[in-house]
């Protein structure tokens, strides 16, 4: 198979070396994948395309909740016959996008850092975005004591949860737009950004030596169930209060040789999504139930509630807001502006929805002509 890991021009290959930009779950350190089969296959089933399985990825995280609801009700496997839905989890983006590349997964949940980065890297040729999944769930959550308005986070210590990834961005942005001066790289300027990671954040604010975290869910409600206070929800600074936070990628190979469990699979999500919506007790339940079956823990109330109402479960891929986030990146230094031309192929996704009467989604431009 060959090696799509090619390089991007020299000024943002250094950066994205060490970057999981735009993470969805707001990229942990490292990976942990696993595979689970706790469906029984029907009797009587036959196989989608002809395919013994699909290995499917996604982060045990709430921003994949599709994923994770899909799982544990068994709605892939019901959907896919005899064709075993095989599962691996991630911790990081780069993970997922190589299990991608080597073929140990076929579809998965993922941000939009590691599709752009993916993509990028491999010149346009190694997958395609083919569905949205989930918008929002990103706060700058502070410690009331030493912040009470926005303009008191100049001078403060910000933690976001990696260099140059989604959150990253995101509060770089807003900083420059509020007028401060931070050197993207070191993070010092008119307000200190403190790259940390999610699970070692909260210690972080409880200890002090943070004032505040511009953090995805459920990091941004385990502050809050600390004493921490919502400063700021970025869904206020996206048109209609809609942003990109997980996606469905897919490789271009395996899109091209098994569009019916393409198909399939979109068919779940959109259903799932659906079900979602309308059930969101039972969804919210699932999904910790599933969570806690991957991570090993499941979500506290206090934490889960929070986290749950602040996303937004979406079959659109919301393009326009992942193009507006590679441009955030661009304008702070960390990207080279990417030719992301084709980074969508939404021509199934629309298929499935025409059949379940729902209006198209549109790729911004940036989809396959």
């Amino acid at each position: 198979m060959p090696d799509h890991r090619s390089t991007l021009p020299r000024r943002a290959a250094p950066a994205l070396a060490v970057l999981c930009l735009f993470t969805a779950a707001a990229c942990s350190y490292g990976s942990q994948a696993k595979d689970e089969d706790t469906v029984k296959v029907a009797a009587g089933a036959k196989k989608t395309d002809g395919l013994d399985s699909v290995r499917i990825g996604y982060f045990p995280n709430l921003t994949h909740a599709t994923a994770l609801v899909g799982h544990q009700k068994g709605f892939f496997q019901k959907a896919l016959g005899a064709t075993k839905a095989k599962y691996a989890t991630f911790n990081a983006g780069p993970s997922e996008i190589e299990a991608l590349n080597s073929g140990s997964i076929d579809i998965g949940w993922i941000g939009p850092s590691p599709a752009i980065n993916g993509f990028t890297k491999s010149r346009g040729k190694n997958l395609r975005i083919i569905g949205g999944s989930a918008s929002g769930g990103v706060k700058l959550v502070v410690d009331p004591k030493k912040i009470t308005s926005l303009k008191d986070v100049e001078g403060k210590k910000i933690a976001t949860p990696q260099l140059g990834n989604t959150q990253d961005v995101a509060f770089l942005n807003w900083a420059a737009e509020q007028g401060w001066q931070v050197d993207p790289q070191s993070g010092k300027g008119d307000v200190t950004v403190v790259r940390s990671d999610n699970k070692v954040t909260p210690d972080a604010y409880k200890a002090g030596s943070i004032d505040g975290a511009w953090v995805p869910e459920p990091t941004a409600s385990k502050l809050v169930a600390q004493g921490g206070k919502v400063l700021l929800d970025e869904k206020t600074l996206w048109p209609g209060g809609k942003f990109v936070i997980t996606n469905i990628i897919v490789s271009q190979k395996f899109l091209a040789e098994h569009p019916k469990v393409v198909e399939a699979v979109l068919k779940v999500s959109v259903d799932t999504n659906k079900w979602i919506n309308d059930h969101p007790d039972l969804a919210k339940a699932a999904a910790n139930k599933q969570l806690a079956a991957d991570a090993g823990k499941a979500l506290p109330e206090d934490v889960l509630d929070p986290a749950w109402k602040s996303i937004d479960f979406t079959d659109d891929p919301l393009a326009a807001t992942l193009g507006a986030e590679a441009e955030h990146a661009v304008k702070a230094g960390l990207l080279e502006k990417p030719d992301l031309s084709g980074i969508y192929d939404l021509s199934v996704l629309n298929k499935v929805l025409k059949a379940a009467g729902n209006s198209p989604v549109h790729d911004a431009g940036l989809g396959v002509r």
